[in-house]
């Protein structure tokens, strides 16, 4: 069968599945891969058939998603344009991790889309959901990349079509310690307030990642250190506990990797907002934010939290497998993700929706 997998490249998390998926597939399959997305950092060791700029969301430095500099960022004509040209009916099957490009292509070409991916599982009836009321978030996430089938991966299998975490294979293989340090990756937030606030919490080391900056250097009892793969995991790995956002992979590994999470959900990203009700319920400690006031929450799980039990098993194979022999089966014809009139009214009155249609883009 001749698929064509496409990966959205925003973060970290769906290059670490895809690094996992992509071997899988080539097994048995002609596999073509598609990129889209400018904030991953970490590489694909795969050859790449199609590499765009796609529609990213940029991490700020408080906390939050930029708008204004997703915007600047963003080449809105060109991806139209790459949704155009993308030849999906060659292909017998089309899986987009939550990738915008091969999906409206599908949407467009009236062909099926399969999602694999943690946003599949967001969105589900049966999945946790953020309290705040969100409702251009819950747009976003059903509309960035529609799909015709969903197959998600969560912390807990909630519904038929949602799996436990895709646990890297460096993760797997490696042997837990505890060697008293905290590993950090907050890359909504920059280094200035990272140390500000970390420093304050003494007689632990903390180890940052950041994206923020290319050198390694400390202050204090905060050392950071630039993103590199097997740094992390290292550190992970042998960490006390994880300090992270409320993304999905990351805490995934950690909680795999018996060490004790605290998560902050990006402000204003809906989907983090899910994530953190999810392990909440689980009994992860979550906080708004890296403030002040919520240093002594901080102190607190350092000196007092606990692992949280899971169980994660390696049946990523056996998973895409049989979504692949189900796929291939249904002769149906599904038509793609009806977005409702309500779902256009909330992008029209939306900024992000204005700004977009500046450019004489529409999504619809």
């Amino acid at each position: 069968m001749k698929i064509l997998y496409a990966i959205q490249g925003t973060g970290n998390g769906h290059v670490t599945r895809a690094r996992e998926i992509i071997p899988l597939l080539k097994k048995e399959h002609d596999v073509d891969l598609l990129i889209s997305g400018t904030q991953a950092d970490v590489a694909l060791p795969f050859k790449i058939n199609y590499r765009f700029h796609g529609l990213s969301f940029i991490f700020g430095k408080k906390g939050n998603v930029d708008i204004t500099e997703t915007y600047k960022k963003s080449r809105l004509k060109q991806l139209i344009k790459d949704i155009k040209s993308l030849p999906v009916s060659e292909y017998d099957l089309v899986i987009s991790d939550f990738e915008p490009v091969s999906s409206w292509a599908c949407y467009f070409a009236g062909k099926p889309c399969v999602s694999i991916s943690h946003q599949a599982a967001v969105i589900n009836k049966k999945a946790p959901k953020a309290k705040n009321f969100d409702p251009l978030g819950k747009v976003i996430l059903r509309s960035y990349a529609p799909s015709t089938s969903q197959y998600g991966f969560h912390f807990l299998p909630y519904d038929s079509n949602i799996y436990t975490p895709v646990i890297r294979a460096e993760v797997r293989q490696k042997e837990p310690l505890n060697l008293g340090h905290y590993t950090v990756y907050l890359p909504a937030y920059d280094d200035e307030r990272l140390v500000k606030i970390l420093s304050k919490v003494e007689n632990v080391q903390w180890q940052v990642f950041s994206k923020h900056n290319k050198e390694s250097f400390h202050e204090k009892n905060v050392w950071i250190r630039p993103i590199n793969n097997d740094e992390f995991i290292d550190s992970m790995s042998k960490a006390s506990g994880v300090f992270c956002g409320a993304g999905f992979e990351t805490p995934a590994e950690a909680l795999f990797l018996k060490k004790k999470l605290m998560v902050i959900p990006m402000s204003g990203q809906y989907e983090q907002q899910c994530n953190a009700e999810a392990l909440k319920n689980l009994g992860v400690p979550v906080i708004k934010s890296l403030k002040k006031k919520h240093l002594q929450k901080i102190a607190d799980w350092v000196s007092n939290g606990k692992v949280i039990p899971v169980n994660f098993p390696d049946m990523t194979e056996k998973i895409l497998k049989d979504i692949i022999e189900k796929e291939s089966q249904d002769s149906t014809v599904i038509k793609p993700l009806k977005i409702k009139r309500s779902d256009f009214k909330l992008f029209r009155n939306s900024n992000f929706f204005k700004i977009l249609e500046k450019t004489s883009f529409r999504l619809f």
